[in-house]
């Protein structure tokens, strides 16, 4: 088995386009497309901080779309691609996680479409809803932690 490292800005566009297809020359082909980065930006409806705004939304959609768009017509029957979205994508249920919730909601939107789009090719797309999960980003012990383990049904976070 071989394994590399690659490296790229997950909201440009054209770095995530240029990592897919890296990649794929690198190993000669693409089987499997995994969509991991995100970010978290907390903030509400009248704090007006643009920049945090554009840059999640770069990220967490837009360099998804890029990656799918790059790694379709590189992947072959049987290939699969897996977004990390949230369950935030179908309900906003603290204050302040609008706009997160909205990203993770278009990814699952877009899995959809693009999940009919690739089906006739043979190409799986798929979106994992997790609730919250015990990382650096959001550690189970964290500010939110409470209120989140409140919110599931088990009443604790999961592991990676």
């Amino acid at each position: 088995m071989r394994a590399a490292a690659f490296k790229a800005d997950q909201a440009d566009a054209a770095q995530v386009d240029k990592l897919v297809k890296t990649v794929a020359s690198h190993f000669g082909r693409l089987d499997i497309l995994v969509n991991n980065a995100g970010v978290f930006v907390t903030g509400g409806v009248a704090d007006g901080n643009v920049a945090a705004f554009d840059r999640q939304f770069a990220i967490n959609v837009g360099g998804v779309a890029a990656a799918v768009r790059a790694a379709a017509p590189l992947l072959a029957e049987g290939g699969r691609i897996i977004s990390i979205g949230s369950g935030t994508g179908s309900q906003s249920p603290w204050p302040g996680i609008a706009d997160y919730s909205a990203t993770k909601a278009a990814v699952a939107a877009y899995t959809r479409g693009w999940s009919r789009d690739l089906g006739p090719k043979g190409i799986t797309v798929n979106v994992i809803e997790p609730g919250p999960i015990d990382t650096d980003m959001n550690p189970a012990d964290g500010d939110f932690s409470a209120m989140q383990k409140a919110g599931t049904a088990l009443g604790r976070y999961g592991r990676p």
